[in-house]
């Protein structure tokens, strides 16, 4: 931070007075010292993380922008079928998914500040090309393409993730990640509220669409000028692009990867498809769908900090274990409600699915930098402070680079799920089948967490060190 934005918010760390803060860049952060966290790091920490949430927040919005103009889209006017809407809302998914690496490491390269700069900055692409682009007699090709480009919004949360990982110390960052995830996972439960508002006004076609656009520009704007303006760099994460190679050879970095997607890919993928199950399987109208697909994506984000939280408590293996079997059984609610053509209690359990999705994302990811700090504990158990410091330092490089590995293939997973629902829809016109693979994965999710994490004898040795290692109550 600059010295005079320094002096105006009266919250730079204590170690200012030794030069540790340059421009925006802030050399010396030492989170998990407890005279430093209470001598303002703590405040810097916060406000990065407040800045962090409002861009990831219109990211958000902006990557799951198309779930909702689809049903902007009369099937007569654009000539698109079920199939084809389907696969239209999964493209923006697939490339956000691949996009999180690359984000990940653009932290490490520019520097948190200033990467948050350009992925905000970036998201008038998409939402510019769409509003001079869309209108009936466009090509289904041209829709691909820009339904692909809107995926630059899947790749903020990765940046986000691991930018705000390395401001807090361990003990909040079940907290700290949780709400920073939850708040960008509001800007899908936004966008599509503020899409039934503009149905019910403005109405639907190229008129609505643009309506929709044009309240989101001037926010992406916005959100660029607040990260350029009150979001610091750190040089402890600059150049550190050797991290994510080396989280690659962890064999946690797979499991927990796995993990994420029965979790952030069910909330990604159930919230684009939502509001055409409703359509395709209900006969809702465009207009009565959009009333209810706000509904669980807003709870499944506002949950999420709670599970974060929940998981500083009482472990977030503990957390994620149940919180599978909780899914696997508002999955069986879904099927129950599909047989029975029971609208009602088809929402209920599709909302338990969005809940418990959004606990599992809070709690898989605060499991994140617990297994790494226990890994680096453990190597260093009988080793001398100054290793204990590296081995520390170790487990924050890698565990920020595994938030964005397991961002992007916990986002695959959502691709996964639109594409399962297109099959069921083409083949029995309905989406139970796609429900009956969901349980399974779930199934199989809470399985590898018990195998893994909770079963006796616990984790016996690290395969690199032969440290004992327990990671049941991370």
């Amino acid at each position: 931070m600059t010295a005079g934005a320094s002096a105006a918010t009266g919250d730079a760390p204590s170690a200012r007075s030794e030069g540790s803060i340059r421009g925006r860049w802030i050399d010396d952060w030492r989170p998990e010292d407890e005279a430093f966290w209470q001598g303002g790091g703590r405040r810097v920490a916060n406000r990065n993380l407040w800045f962090s949430v409002f861009s990831e927040h219109i990211g958000f919005s902006i990557w799951t922008l198309w779930s909702v103009v689809v049903l902007f889209m009369p099937n007569e006017a654009f000539g698109l079928d079920v199939a084809g809407k389907f696969f239209l809302v999964a493209m923006p998914t697939l490339v956000g998914s691949f996009l999180r690496l690359p984000y990940t490491m653009a932290v490490a390269v520019f520097g948190g500040r200033n990467w948050s700069i350009i992925a905000a900055a970036l998201l008038l692409v998409p939402t510019i090309l769409a509003a001079f682009v869309v209108q009936p007699g466009v090509s289904y090709t041209t829709l691909m393409v820009l339904a692909a480009i809107a995926g630059v919004g899947g790749g903020n949360f990765a940046s986000s993730m691991t930018n705000i990982n390395a401001f807090f110390p361990d003990r909040h960052k079940g907290w700290a990640l949780g709400l920073n995830a939850g708040g960008g996972n509001l800007g899908v439960a936004v966008i599509q509220l503020l899409g039934l508002l503009v149905l019910a006004t403005a109405g639907g076609g190229v008129t609505g669409i643009r309506v929709l656009l044009g309240i989101y520009i001037p926010l992406i704007v916005l959100a660029t000028l607040c990260s350029a303006l009150f979001m610091d760099n750190l040089s402890s994460v600059r150049n550190d692009t050797g991290a994510l190679r080396e989280a690659t050879t962890q064999a946690q970095t797979w499991v927990i990867s796995f993990l994420y997607i029965g979790t952030f890919g069910s909330f990604i993928g159930y919230s684009f498809a939502f509001g055409l199950v409703l359509q395709n399987q209900f006969g809702r109208t465009p207009l009565q769908a959009a009333a209810l697909t706000f509904i669980g994506p807003l709870l499944g984000s506002l949950i999420r900090p709670v599970g974060g939280r929940l998981s500083d408590r009482v472990g977030g293996v503990r957390v994620t274990f149940w919180n599978f079997v909780a899914m696997a059984v508002a999955t069986l609610v879904c099927i129950v409600a599909s047989g029975q053509q029971s609208l009602a209690l088809f929402v209920v359990g599709f909302t338990l699915l969005f809940i418990t999705s959004g606990i599992g994302n809070g709690s898989v990811y605060k499991m994140i930098p617990a297994i790494f700090r226990t890994k680096a504990l453990a190597s260093a158990s009988s080793s001398s402070s100054s290793d204990t410091d590296a081995a520390l330092l170790w487990a924050r490089r890698v565990s920020g680079a595994v938030i964005g590995i397991a961002g992007a293939i916990g986002a695959f997973g959502g691709l996964l799920i639109n594409l399962a629902f297109r099959q069921s829809f083409l083949t029995v016109q309905s989406g139970v089948p796609a429900f009956w693979a969901f349980l399974a994965f779930y199934a199989v999710c809470f399985a590898v967490t018990y195998l893994v994490y909770m079963r006796r004898p616990r984790a016996a040795t690290d395969p690199g060190t032969g440290a004992a290692v327990s990671y049941a109550s991370v």
